[in-house]
This record gives structure tokens, C-alpha cells and sequence, in this order.
């Protein structure tokens, strides 16, 4: 009897921790359950998103102009040396023309071989190229901070040696006012078209959950290829304005009614 008893004291034990158990497993997974529910209530929460853009257009103040020396001969020597005479004498102007030394910097340097394709043989056999020289450049970037000196530093370059190519950007040394302008241009036209948009669906607007933006600036424009025979006397250079955009999108909360 004694043992009949205990065994059924066990029995009781061992079943009120599993029903204990079980409880305890309902309840949390009850949690999870609410936990996940009000989750995808937030991520299915009502918003709306829209797109401003500003652009505030500015006179350029600064010109970066990228000159080029190019000179040929029958060695290497002997065209480096004529390219650094020419080069050399186009720094000492730039520094005559009140360009300071932190805006002159060399943007490349090489030095090519130059071949030429003897015509084939009467028999058909094509010869190897010929070695008839070498070619030197050596580009420069110079920044002129005074616009009105543009045409000048440009025909004094030509002058003095440039000869190869060329290109010209007319830009802001300091364009961070016309750009925070331009973002509160774009800011405002997105949150006006956020209360047309919801004034139309009959909701009204919360706040802001998110916000991001793009900038896009004035591309550098480029500068007709330079003959070795210029001879005018000025450079003739239109500076324009610069365009600087922004364009933000924005996702704001649609309160309840």
C-alpha cells in the first residue's frame, strides 16, 4: 500500500510540472507572437515618399585650366630637354602672372617611342616597324583664382610652348552656400508636395522618418584643341554660371485619423 501511494504522489508531481510547463510555454510564445505582430504593424505603418530638388546657379570664381607641353625629336635626351626649356619657361610666366606655386601642379609626364611602317616588299613581306624618335609631354593643371585672367594665362601659355590639347573648368573655390541653399530649396519643395499628396487622399502628414539626398554639380567643360601656330593676341573664354542641385527623398508618417 505504501508503495502503491507514492507512485501516485509522483504521478501528481510529474504532471503538475508539465502542465506548469506548458503554461509557461504558451505564455511565451504568446510574447513572441505580439512581439512579431507589432513589428509588422511598424514596418506596415502608412507613410508616404517624395522627391524635392533645388538648384541655386552661381558665377564661377576660380578656373582650372590643364596645359600640355609636346615636343619631338630623333632621342629621348634631346626631347626631354627641348620639353623642360618650354615648360620651364611657361612656370616662370605663370609666377609672373600672379599664379601662386600651390596652384601649379604636374598632372602627368611620358615619354613614347615613335614608330613608322616601312611599305611592304614587292614580295609581300612586311618589315618590321622603324624606330624614328621619341615624343615628350608634360601636363600641367594650373588654377586661376582671378576669372578675368583667364584669356590672358592662356595665350601666354600658347606662347610660350603649350602645344597639345587642353581643357578648361570654371568652378567655386567655396561652392557650400550655394549647395545649402539648394538642399533647403529641395527640402521644401518635397514637404510641399507631401501635404498636397495627403491633403488629396483626405490624411494628414506626421513626421519625418527618413531622409536622403543626391547632389549633382556643374560638369567641367572642355577647351578647343590648341594649334602650335596661335597667334591671338587675347583668348576669348565665356565663364557662365554653375548649377548646383540637390535632390532629397523624403518618407513621412500619415497620421491616423
Amino acid at each position: 500500500m505504501t508503495f502503491t501511494r507514492l507512485s501516485e504522489r509522483e504521478n501528481s508531481v510529474r504532471n503538475n510540472v508539465i502542465l506548469r510547463g506548458a503554461a509557461l510555454l504558451a505564455v511565451t510564445a504568446c510574447f513572441l507572437v505580439g512581439g512579431q505582430l507589432a513589428v509588422a504593424g511598424e514596418d506596415s505603418a502608412p507613410r508616404i515618399l517624395v522627391t524635392g530638388a533645388g538648384s541655386v546657379d552661381i558665377a564661377p570664381d576660380m578656373a582650372v585650366l590643364h596645359l600640355s607641353v609636346m615636343r619631338e625629336a630623333l632621342t629621348a635626351r634631346e626631347a626631354l630637354t627641348a620639353n623642360s626649356a618650354a615648360m620651364t619657361k611657361v612656370l616662370e610666366a605663370m609666377t609672373t602672372l600672379g599664379i601662386a606655386k600651390r596652384d601649379l601642379q604636374t598632372s602627368s609626364f611620358n615619354i613614347q617611342p615613335r614608330y613608322t611602317s616601312p611599305p611592304r616588299q614587292s614580295s609581300g613581306a612586311a618589315e618590321a616597324p622603324k624606330l624614328v624618335g621619341y615624343t615628350v609631354r608634360n601636363a600641367l593643371t594650373v588654377r586661376v583664382r582671378d576669372i578675368s585672367r583667364v584669356g590672358e594665362v592662356l595665350d601666354t601659355s600658347v606662347t610660350l610652348g603649350v602645344n597639345d590639347g587642353g581643357g578648361i573648368q570654371f568652378t567655386n573655390d567655396d561652392p557650400s552656400a550655394a549647395i545649402t541653399q539648394a538642399r533647403t530649396e529641395a527640402m521644401k519643395e518635397a514637404l510641399s508636395k507631401a501635404e498636397t499628396l495627403a491633403k488629396a487622399a483626405g490624411v494628414r502628414i506626421g513626421k519625418v522618418l527618413e531622409i536622403s539626398e543626391q547632389q549633382y554639380n556643374s560638369r567641367p567643360m572642355p577647351m578647343a584643341r590648341m594649334a602650335m601656330d596661335y597667334k591671338a593676341e587675347s583668348v576669348p573664354v565665356a565663364a557662365g554660371e554653375n548649377s548646383y542641385k540637390v535632390t532629397v527623398n523624403v518618407t513621412l508618417a500619415i497620421k491616423q485619423q
